[in-house]
């Protein structure tokens, strides 16, 4: 019975067999991983660069870019390698590496789109209590948190995946290192419930943030529908619905990723879902919040002139 010691590398999901297809692959990652590196750099130059930025919402939208950008760094340029050069082959070391940060970054993203929420909810609500409730040492304990809980997370659920012995082979249904593939090789029936029920207190704690954002969104939507002004309806939505797009992909795609049963079983299923939240999403996130969001997308036009 061979274990994660003796383990030198695993093989992940080659994308395609013929080598047309695969460079295919490699330019269709380069452009989008290209596209998220720009369009996410610009956010964090604005953010950075404009005053009118320097707000709660400003700063937590620069560190949700940094997760984006953590996210498609983590998985793609391992794709683009193998795409390239034809190969399958991770090492152990780099899947532990690839899970680990994969999973720090998610877990960090969905802490910050509950708080950007919680900004959402006081700012449009409570707007009297908002400089109270969300001054910067406020914001800056939160996003502290956010980042913290996404560590810890990570950090728990690596050790407990790594930590088990495998004996099913070497060879990953994924195109990069993903938790429940890596529970597929496992032999050890009390490892693979332990990380089965620490998947499932984060998806309860998930689900809990979720329940809190779908609560928080009924009360804006009813504050927002009692404003008299038809401007001032249109400003409160172009600041809400880019948050709750974000929020639907990432929570749709992840949580069917990991808490899908065992008989809803399709390779091309799990490769979209993985597709969508590890690489589609983080390229998306900036530019659903630049195209209703004035005041950015205004910072965005200043800044690309100066350059």
């Amino acid at each position: 019975m061979s274990n994660s010691s003796s383990m030198p590398q695993f093989l992940l999901l080659a994308l395609a067999d013929r080598r047309e297809l695969q460079l295919l692959h490699f330019w269709l990652f380069l452009a989008i991983s290209l596209a998220a590196l720009l369009a996410n750099g610009l956010i964090l130059s604005a953010v950075a660069c404009d005053h009118h930025l320097h707000t709660p919402m400003g700063f937590f939208l620069l560190n949700l870019s940094l997760t984006d950008l953590g996210c498609i760094c983590t998985t793609v340029p391992k794709a683009m390698h193998n795409s390239l050069w034809g190969t399958r082959t991770i090492s152990y070391t780099g899947c532990a590496a690839q899970v680990f940060l994969l999973f720090f970054f998610i877990s960090a993203e969905f802490s910050l789109l509950t708080i950007m929420c919680y900004d959402r909810y006081v700012a449009i609500c409570k707007p009297l209590h908002y400089g109270t409730l969300l001054g910067s040492r406020a914001c800056a304990h939160m996003a502290a948190a956010a980042w913290a809980t996404g560590f810890l997370n990570s950090l728990l659920h690596t050790a407990s995946t790594f930590s088990l012995p495998l004996c099913q082979g070497n060879a990953l249904g994924q195109f990069f290192c993903e938790i429940p593939h890596i529970l597929k090789l496992s032999c050890s029936h009390s490892g693979y419930l332990r990380e089965i029920g620490l998947v499932g207190v984060g998806a309860c704690l998930g689900f809990g943030c979720f329940i809190f954002i779908v609560f928080s969104y009924v009360q804006i939507f009813r504050a927002v529908l009692r404003i008299p002004s038809q401007q001032g309806r249109h400003k409160a939505f172009s600041t809400c619905l880019p948050h709750l797009a974000v929020v639907s992909i990432v929570i749709s795609t992840s949580f069917f990723a990991y808490l899908k049963p065992p008989s809803i079983f399709s390779p091309f299923l799990d490769l979209a879902l993985s597709v969508l939240y590890s690489v589609v999403s983080p390229a998306l996130n900036p530019f659903i919040y630049s195209l209703r969001n004035q005041e950015l997308k205004d910072a965005l036009r200043k800044l690309i002139l100066d350059i």
